[in-house]
């Protein structure tokens, strides 16, 4: 029978009261990644593109990050003091494949598992026993969980969805399109051009623009917005009129920071069913694979705006 662990128990109410649901932790994950993969200076999107040295470096800013998002106190011997227990920080590219040094072992584990590829992490608490542990065969001493140390995790959070680096998930034809360019400028109106119609974050903007000014590649005047216009696509932003005519069309909401391209169409009688919006005076929908291109109608910066 397992012994209880009063002070796991302290630490795991206390992260969860913190974090309820997981977004904060998610974000601490999904800002390493950003960190590591430093898309805006090196055009990189992918874990394996990544140098062995970064990749070895991702543990140590999770345990920042995640200081940074909770304001941690620094432990005395471990990573952090939390509702007053030494707790050390693991993070491994496998599950519960944590490393445990010599300095950890009988204390509490606060370990994370994160894949950008699978759009996945997890976070789990497990005392580090010894009957938890494998025997040390490296030459720093560390050890893993064994069987029944990885079964006395517990978790506060399994297979939580990652906020989606979208590059990820396009195939590779759009991707290579996107990235063909030397231009900044026509790489970002190629990405909007080809995803359409999902929530595109800045730091994928920043990606694919290589530059510093790299949100001044989406605005009108000159950007991808006038860029985009004569083929009916409008770029919808965080503006508050933005995200609701792009909800009013039947898309999911974007969040701050966030862009979504749509192309639209007059209504005709072949739209009648269709969600509209009212935009420069005149009814829109998202236009439909067989409506040809028409010249965008300018979007809104502030106000109100129609819907039907």
């Amino acid at each position: 029978m397992t012994e209880h662990d009063s002070a796991l128990d302290a630490v795991f109410s206390h992260l969860m009261k913190l974090d309820a649901l997981g977004p904060r932790i998610g974000k601490a994950v999904r800002r390493t990644f950003d960190m590591l993969l430093d898309g805006q200076h090196t055009g990189r999107y992918r874990w394996e593109q990544l140098h062995k040295t970064e990749k070895t470096h991702c543990g140590t800013l999770i345990e920042i990050n995640l200081q940074r998002e909770f304001g941690f106190a620094d432990g005395d011997v471990l990573d952090y003091s939390i509702a007053g227990h030494e707790v050390d920080c693991k993070y491994s590219q496998k599950l519960t494949d944590w490393m445990i040094p010599p300095e950890a072992v009988s204390r509490l584990i606060l370990g994370l598992w994160a894949s950008d590829k699978k759009g996945h992490w997890s976070a789990g608490l497990v005392r580090a026993r010894e009957e938890h542990l494998n025997p040390g065969r490296n030459r720093d001493v560390k050890r893993t969980l064994n069987r029944t140390g990885r079964a006395a995790i517990r978790w506060l959070f399994k297979d939580e969805p990652l906020k989606e680096n979208i590059l990820l998930s396009l195939p590779d034809d759009d991707t290579d399109a996107i990235f063909r360019s030397t231009s900044g400028q026509k790489r970002i109106n190629e990405l909007f051009r080809r995803v359409q119609g999902q929530p595109i974050s800045r730091t994928v903007v920043a990606t694919v623009a290589m530059q510093e000014d790299y949100m001044k590649r989406i605005r009108g005047n000159g950007g991808a917005r006038t860029a985009l216009r004569p083929e009916g696509i409008v770029i919808f932003g965080q503006y508050r009129n933005h995200v609701e005519a792009a909800e009013a069309l039947g898309y999911p909401p974007h969040g701050p920071g966030d862009s979504m391209s749509i192309r639209l169409a007059r209504k005709r009688p072949h739209h009648a069913g269709l969600p509209s919006i009212t935009l420069d005076g005149e009814q829109w929908v998202a236009a439909l694979p067989d409506d040809p291109p028409e010249m965008a109608p300018p979007l809104p910066d502030i106000g109100p705006l129609g819907k039907s």
